[in-house]
């Protein structure tokens, strides 16, 4: 007599658990390559990227990498090679690295005469906004490391020819380069400055400009700032070994530093988000979350990649090789995390996805997104807009469409869900599998491949062919199906039967595509199968 077992696809990548382990976790992956933890349930595949400006896109400084992005006004400001610039369209870009006057400003003929501002040997680029009561898309400010922090501001709307600019450098101390920024309750706060490594410097109050006046100070610590990040009514001073917070930043008399933690530090400053109330950041024993705990003023830290520790032990072991880059998508509740070598090719490049669920995070991998310079920025109307550019300097939409380009020609993205090996509540009994039926949310065609392994892969049985799954049905939507294309009536999420051949004490199930079709969603599988004898 046939038996039945079902799971959902639920819990994320784990690479972490032994085999035994993952018998009682079904619904974990071992493989999730280019796929997304749904929030909602079920693994997605990711969306590809667009190039920004689409058929008419051009590159802001030719094949020079990019080293940062940054949505602002109604486009997006690029630093490339040892120069800035502005674009809202993606076909035509303008250089910003001039010195004008930080007031009246310049109009657009007068700002694009003066001459360029070199930003010499710029490096990897933070970026921070200081909104201001009248100005009608804030003040940007870009620090790389090497240069004064660069300070941005356009004025007006409609054709750049007729808006007004200020743009200028900001000393912090002396000639020194500046590598960390972030606005703090009102204060532009910088680290990372030339030869003083361990001091965090703060502006007047309400005057991010200003570095000497009253109100303006510095703290200086025992460790090396690696990142700084505003939480709550204090600013979290990410250290290479150590975790502190700067507190009570508007009354001079009690500023300090206070000790979080004394033996977990941080990798990179280009890891540091904040996703759902919490700072994410990249520790060498995984990543980690900086939390307010229940007690007023307390703060703790705790791990959220245990399930990938594997992951995150190889990638802080080759920390010095990467680009680290982070984002967090707000409507998705996700934490990006990208490493490429600076010269690599972007088709190997990698990175983590962490999606905050009820279960708390739950992770996936993605290859072929060299996510240089990667920004998640809520636009002056309000929208998020995300990019990132590469190593050859091309700018894209980050997270839309449906393919990867590698040198400006469109790739198929290749996804794998792979299961943990399952053995049905029974590791003893042999099973001869009937059918299984896979519960897709497709958003257009799409033709996965199915393929079963028996036995841990054991390569003393004869396994079975692979099975590619069509006649998938596309649910009607009113108002935006068309005739002939989809099933009337047809459910979001249809269960597809696929006949399937084998036997063995334990199966494991791997869904791949690899095409340039619309994404689609695993939510989980129901297996028929007879047991067949014990051994």
């Amino acid at each position: 007599m046939s038996q039945a077992f079902g799971f959902p696809a639920r819990g994320g990548l784990n690479t972490n658990l032994n085999s035994l382990e993952l018998l009682k976790n079904p619904g974990f992956a071992t493989r999730l390559s280019n796929f997304e933890v749904d929030p909602d349930g079920g693994y997605r595949r990711i969306n590809g990227f667009t190039a920004f400006g689409g058929g008419s896109a051009t590159r802001p400084n030719t094949t020079n990498r990019v080293l940062g992005t940054f949505a602002y006004a109604d486009g997006v400001i690029v630093c490339s090679g040892t120069d800035i610039f502005f674009s809202n369209d993606g076909a035509t870009w303008l250089q910003i690295n001039r010195s004008s006057v930080a007031v009246g400003g310049d109009n657009y003929t007068t700002f694009t005469g003066r001459s360029a501002l070199t930003r010499t040997s710029q490096g990897q680029c933070q970026f921070a906004i200081f909104e201001g009561a009248n100005f009608d898309y804030g003040e940007v400010f870009i620090a790389d490391g090497a240069n004064k922090i660069y300070s941005f501001r356009m004025e007006g709307t409609g054709a750049l020819s007729t808006r007004t600019f200020f743009a200028y450098e900001i000393t912090v101390d002396g000639t020194n380069g500046v590598k960390y920024i972030t606005v703090h309750d009102h204060h532009l706060c910088a680290a990372g400055v030339g030869d003083n490594l361990n001091t965090v410097y703060f502006s007047v109050y309400n005057d991010p400009d200003n570095f000497t006046g009253s109100g303006a100070g510095s703290v200086t610590i025992s460790d090396q700032i690696q990142g700084l990040k505003g939480f709550r009514t204090d600013l979290i001073v990410f250290a290479k070994n150590s975790i502190h917070k700067l507190v009570e930043i508007n009354t001079p008399a009690n500023t300090r530093i206070d000790p979080i933690a004394e033996n977990v530090g941080c990798l990179s400053g280009y890891s540091i988000q904040e996703i759902g109330g919490d700072l994410v950041f990249l520790a060498p024993d995984g990543i980690r979350t900086v939390a307010g705990t229940a007690r007023i003023g307390d703060t703790e830290l705790s791990s959220i990649s245990r399930q990938i520790q594997s992951i995150i032990t190889s990638i802080s072991g080759s920390i010095t090789d990467y680009v680290i880059d982070s984002c967090v998508i707000r409507e998705k509740s996700q934490y990006r995390l990208f490493y490429s070598g600076a010269g690599s090719s972007p088709s190997i490049a990698k990175g983590v996805i962490g999606t905050f669920t009820g279960q708390g995070f739950e992770w996936s991998e993605t290859q072929g997104i060299q996510a240089f310079g990667l920004s998640s920025t809520i636009d002056f109307n309000g929208l998020e807009k995300v990019y990132h550019g590469d190593k050859d300097g091309y700018i894209y939409n980050h997270d839309t469409g449906s393919s990867f380009i590698f040198d400006g020609s469109t790739q198929n993205i290749l996804a794998v869900y792979e299961t943990a090996d399952l053995d049905f509540g029974d590791i003893g009994t042999r099973k001869t599998l009937k059918y299984i039926r896979t519960s897709f949310s497709p958003e257009g065609d799409i033709t996965p491949v199915l393929r079963l392994r028996y036995d841990y892969k054991s390569t003393d049985i004869q396994q079975p062919p692979d099975v590619t799954i069509t006649g998938i049905p596309l649910p009607a939507t009113f108002g935006t199906s068309l005739f002939g294309s989809a099933t009337f009536g047809g459910t979001n999420d249809p269960m597809v039967r696929t006949t399937v051949q084998g036997s063995g004490n334990t199966v494991s199930l791997r869904i791949r595509t690899d095409d340039k079709n619309l994404s689609y969603a695993v939510n989980g599988f129901y297996i028929d199968y007879m047991p067949s004898g014990r051994r």
